[in-house]
């Protein structure tokens, strides 16, 4: 929970102007009993009518000053938490986009999903229940006692003698419910996951007629989430009766005493009655505290998550680059080995070079580890051994801007967001529209772009579902090359073109980008046969290197998938 001040120090003037303002009107709203007591005990007695009205209209002006002060420190507190909240999820969401690959592996993406949604929600609320019942309740709360401690000792001591056992109360069960809302999160994670899923596969669970089996994965998480629910808020219901029976047994207790003092002519009913007034303002202001506890405990359980994401140091840190790399080669790689759990290899020594302006291709099975070789050239992780450079520099010596801005990518499962084709392409970079156009062409996507009702200007859908899967590849593509990059990544990125459109593709890359170093992972031999160095992998090893003419020659399992793919031939 530190964290959340740290947060809050920046509103400390905000919050100060609505404590007081929260002060103000709680101190006026103790006054009530008090006066009503004095009234009833001196005021009317002396049957002079204009202190009875000044005296009225002085309980009048308090309870407008309540009410006013009241309604004032709420909206500000509303103001303050708006404002708290904002900031939180905007540095949450920034800190969960700059986490390193590994690290997002390890939180996963629904439960990221989840922390920057419910459990901010949880903060959120606790911090606005805080500025409207943290400061009311404990005044009211002693202030009722003390007020109530300076009329009638003995009378305010049976009442005050309750709230000890409430307290341990309401700690015991709320230390018990931090771990309980902490599995209730994660079983959101787990939900939130089912349903991320199935909203990416909608299409393939109708298509397999799945939509039952999907229903009872999802019935599976939920049911675990409602045993947590049910589990946390059984526990946590239980201190609202608990703290009602021992306010009502006390109220109990100061209505047998006090009958007996008004008896006994020790004490006056004006007394008795501003007792019970206190007594009722006492009365929900531990309420309000008993509340707070149970919204401390989902608040502490979801701060605590996210604490685990904004405190998490980057594993990848910008190390000097003490070596001398062969400046010669744009992109050279040094017996890298790597694996994703540190229990088998998922690279092992590979090692190859490029000079500026050369094609590499990478072919090999569904797991072989090629789209691994470009995750550790991009440093989405770091090699376990060996070292990967570019302009012979470790990889690991430029910052994320300069490493960045040197590559055009589109992956295997890219993302197209919900906006025109024109900025789709453009992704928020500032990118002309002449050049856009020029990025369209070169991917072979204007033609079918042009053809769109409104053109650049058609809106795409969300994950382009308006679009076919050749459309959303190429404009993809387009959105790679307007960046004009330095190196240009196409991960399995002409899966879905025909061989005409890929064969013209590859011949306007090669004319059009002459500087630039293209790399191509590719199932298609066609794909990656004019490359100047093709590698193939087999379980994270290079089973072969070379140019198309020569692998024929020397790898059988580059001639075979050749054959099998097109008899050997090839459409250009």
């Amino acid at each position: 929970m530190k964290w959340v001040l740290e947060y809050l120090k920046p509103l400390g003037k905000r919050i100060s102007a609505g404590i007081t303002v929260k002060v103000i009107g709680t101190l006026a709203e103790l006054m009530i009993p008090f006066l009503l007591s004095y009234i009833l005990d001196n005021v009317i007695k002396s049957n002079n009518v204009g202190r009875i009205v000044i005296y009225g209209v002085i309980m009048a002006a308090c309870a407008l000053i309540a009410c006013i002060g009241n309604i004032v420190a709420n909206r500000m507190a509303a103001k303050t938490t708006m404002l708290f909240a904002t900031r939180m999820r905007r540095e949450l969401f920034s800190k969960t986009l700059n986490l390193s690959a590994r690290e997002t592996d390890k939180f996963t993406i629904p439960s990221l999903e989840s922390r920057i949604t419910s459990d901010t929600y949880n903060v959120q609320n606790f911090i606005g229940m805080m500025q409207r019942m943290g400061i009311r309740a404990p005044i009211l709360l002693l202030g009722g006692s003390a007020i109530t401690l300076i009329m009638d000792s003995k009378l305010a001591l049976v009442m005050i003698a309750t709230m000890p056992l409430i307290f341990i109360v309401v700690y015991s069960i709320s230390r018990m419910g931090v771990p309980l809302y902490s599995r209730v999160q994660q079983s959101v994670d787990g939900m939130v996951r089912v349903v991320r899923e199935d909203a990416q596969g909608i299409r393939v669970i109708k298509a397999l007629s799945k939509v039952d089996y999907e229903n009872g994965r999802y019935d599976k998480a939920n049911m675990t989430l409602r045993r947590n629910e049910s589990r946390a808020g059984i526990i946590m219901s239980v201190v609202n009766p608990i703290m009602t029976l021992l306010m009502n047994l006390g109220i109990v207790a100061v209505i047998a005493v006090s009958a007996h003092f008004v008896a006994t002519n020790r004490s006056t009913a004006a007394t008795i009655i501003a007792f019970m007034q206190y007594f009722t303002l006492i009365s929900m202001a531990m309420m309000s505290l008993s509340r707070m506890f149970v919204m401390y405990t989902k608040c502490a359980a979801s701060a605590n998550r996210i604490a685990s994401v904004m405190e998490c140091e980057s594993e990848l840190g910008i190390t000097e680059d003490d070596s001398n790399g062969d400046e010669s080669y744009h992109i050279s790689f040094e017996n890298v080995t790597f694996s994703y759990l540190g229990k088998k290899d998922n690279v092992k020594n590979v090692s190859f070079k490029l000079k500026r302006g050369e094609r590499l291709g990478i072919i090999g099975a569904t797991g072989s580890g090629k789209s691994t070789v470009l995750r550790l050239l991009m440093r989405f992780y770091d090699a376990d051994s060996g070292t990967v450079r570019i302009n012979g520099k470790d990889v690991r010596s430029y910052t994320p801007e300069e490493r960045t801005r040197m590559f055009g990518v589109v992956f295997q499962n890219d993302f197209i967001y919900a906006d025109t084709v024109e900025e789709n392409i453009r992704f928020g970079r500032d990118i002309t529209r002449d050049e856009i156009i020029e990025a369209a062409k070169l991917a072979q996507a204007h033609e079918f772009i042009s053809a769109l009702p409104k053109g650049y200007s058609n809106e795409v859908a969300t994950a382009g579902t308006n679009l076919s899967g050749g459309q959303k590849q190429r404009l993809l593509i387009s959105r790679a090359l307007a960046g004009h990059p330095e190196i240009l990544i196409l991960d399995d990125s002409s899966s879905a073109l025909d061989y005409k459109t890929d064969s013209n593709l590859r011949r306007a890359l090669s004319e059009a980008l002459p500087e630039s170093t293209v790399i191509t992972v590719a199932q298609r031999v066609s794909s990656v046969k004019n490359c100047d160095l093709i590698l193939v992998i087999e379980d994270g090893e290079i089973i072969g290197s070379g140019t198309h003419d020569e692998l024929m020659e020397s790898c059988t399992e580059y001639k075979e998938i050749s054959d099998s793919q097109m008899g050997g031939a090839f459409l250009d």
